[in-house]
């Protein structure tokens, strides 16, 4: 399931770097799969280097990047780390709405690393150049030591600024386009989300998906009150919001402001979700996340993302473990992992493969359910 997913998205579920992917004792790996889309195949293929950059081939060709492999396999898995959405940190849901923004439309995975690189460098500048950057007091000893020999302090201070103003200039015009996709995203995504946990849940609240932004407070409440501010708008906002809190991003040596600050809050009524749900509305409240974004892909791409269920029923009561398997009955394939076969709804088992130590047995059948097309 982890290799399937790091197909169609580059990364892994479970982990944050590559190193743990790899067989312990070897160097690299290689993950390989024949993807059928309208009766076409394509052969994908990941060569995983920790270290160093990775690989990529398709119908054996090698790629110039590996992002280039994106959207060859579409994918939407539910695990049990998908709690971590509900429960977890900011960076769990920003994570979640840029990896479908990616699975939607792949060309916003360049869009992401252009905003990564310069968040770094931007980054880099407010700490290495906080000495010269600061004003008087304390700071200006420190600043007299990174100026360079003959340079006056009031120069090397506006030299640094200078370059902070063009530094502010590229990550606002790149930021308001991954916050304006965002947005996009969250409007489509909201009635889904709101259907699908009512199906999950049978409960009495309803689902909602809120916005909060780090722009300066008014454009933020329109944000959250659901309006979607166009990209020129978006970009304006952001140098203002900068030269706002500039002093203290200065002060701190770090950026305070961007999409990589921003949250999704998830509420389940007029409470957020984090903590005030019980543990099975959050679980609810995650797996409507993931199936909303399985009905969102297919619907704009005509065809089914491949549904993976990473050893999740056991996670689930009877009641949620029944609607789950008549939610996905309908989808076009299925994978499901599970530690005890009998955590599985009878409706959903077919072709089945018992694995021990690392060896894949001969499938089996089981049940009344074949699964539409073969697990390959």
């Amino acid at each position: 399931m982890e290799a399937i997913g790091y197909l169609a998205t580059l990364g892994s579920h479970r982990v944050a770097t590559d190193q743990p992917l790899v067989r312990f004792g070897a160097d690299r790996a290689i993950i390989r799969a024949a993807v059928v889309r309208d009766g076409r195949e394509t052969v994908v293929e990941i060569e995983v280097n920790p270290g160093r950059a990775n690989r990529a081939r398709v119908n054996r060709s090698p790629l110039t990047r590996p992002r280039d492999v994106l959207g060859t396999l579409r994918t939407v898995l539910f695990a049990p780390e998908d709690l971590a959405l509900v429960k977890g940190d900011p960076g769990e849901r920003r994570r979640f709405l840029d990896d479908l923004l990616v699975a939607r439309q792949p060309r916003w995975a360049g869009v992401r690393a252009d905003h990564d690189r310069i968040l770094r460098q931007r980054n880099a500048l407010l700490k290495s150049g906080a000495p010269v950057l600061r004003r008087g007091g304390r700071g200006a000893q420190r600043r007299s030591a990174t100026v360079a020999e003959g340079e006056s302090p009031d120069r090397a201070r506006t030299d640094a600024l200078h370059t902070l103003d063009v530094w502010d200039a590229q990550l606002a015009g790149v930021s308001a386009q991954l916050l304006y996709a965002r947005l996009r995203l969250l409007r489509d995504l909201g009635p889904h989300v709101r259907t699908a946990y009512e199906q999950v849940s049978a409960g009495v609240c309803a689902a909602e998906l809120t916005y909060r932004s780090t722009l300066r407070e008014e454009t933020a409440g329109r944000i959250a009150a659901g309006e979607v501010p166009g990209i020129a708008e978006l970009e304006a906002e952001l140098l203002a919001t900068f030269a706002q809190v500039r002093g203290e991003e200065v002060e701190r040596g770090v950026t305070l402001v961007g999409p990589h600050r921003d949250d999704l809050v998830l509420g389940l009524g007029e409470l957020p979700a984090k903590g005030y749900a019980s543990h099975g509305e959050s679980w609810s409240l995650a797996l409507a996340l993931k199936l909303a974004a399985y009905r969102l892909l297919a619907h704009d791409l005509g065809d089914d993302p491949v549904l993976i269920l990473d050893d999740v029923f056991a996670e689930l009561d009877t009641g949620r473990r029944t609607r789950l398997a008549d939610l996905v009955a309908g989808c076009e394939q299925v994978l499901i992992t599970a530690a005890v076969a009998e955590d599985i709804p009878g409706s959903l088992v077919g072709q089945t493969y018992s694995i021990t130590l690392g060896s894949v047995g001969d499938p089996t059948s089981r049940g009344p359910a074949q699964p539409s097309t073969p697990a390959r």
